[in-house]
């Protein structure tokens, strides 16, 4: 393993291959499985379980709970909170005999998004800024920022603010609780002013 810095820590029940870069101040807990080439941002926490493939981007201060595999071509940006056992595609349309690894699809969970417990995040999609994945939803397209989606297949049912808080449905949204104030319409909510 390749550490930025000391703070690293790596349960010893762990495996961190050499060629994986691993930030400063990073935590991998039990039964984790790091291959080389991944790359893991600072202060980042992997719960049990966690598998990270050597195509694998996480950023900054991203928390992956228990048993959630990061497969390659998948990119998870700083602040991303992934709920435990959250799933993750490459392949849209894979068969054991057949090799399809020139055809993996990317995915990006862009910056301060949550993935809720049990979701799907089906491969090629893009999940946006602070947009919020409920627990069992399966995502087919991609989520635009600020966007609450739920249910099978996931659809938007509302906005969030950056905090978390569900917005008011208004054109001028203020959050209830941090009192940012967002412009919300045409399928689009956008920061205002903090």
């Amino acid at each position: 393993m390749k550490a930025e810095s000391p703070g690293v820590f790596v349960h010893p029940t762990s495996s961190v291959s050499g060629k994986a870069v691993v930030g400063a101040g990073t935590k991998i807990w039990q039964f984790c499985t790091v291959l080389g080439g991944a790359r893991l941002g600072r202060d980042c926490l992997l719960s049990q379980n966690v598998y990270v493939e050597g195509r694998g981007v996480i950023g900054d201060r991203v928390k992956i709970k228990n048993n959630v595999s990061v497969y390659d071509c998948v990119t998870i940006e700083d602040d991303a909170f992934v709920g435990p056992s959250v799933v993750f595609t490459n392949v849209a349309n894979p068969r054991s005999f057949v090799s399809r690894k020139e055809e993996f699809l990317p995915t990006r969970i862009c910056r301060g998004a949550t993935l809720g417990a049990n979701c799907t995040i089906v491969c090629g999609v893009t999940v946006g800024e602070y947009a919020f994945v409920g627990a069992g939803a399966v995502v087919t397209r991609d989520v635009p920022a600020h966007a609450i989606v739920l249910g099978v297949p996931a659809r938007r049912r509302g906005w969030a603010c950056r905090c978390g808080v569900t917005l008011p449905k208004r054109a001028r949204a203020v959050c209830p609780s941090c009192r940012a104030v967002y412009r919300v319409g045409l399928g689009a909510c956008r920061l205002l002013s903090a």
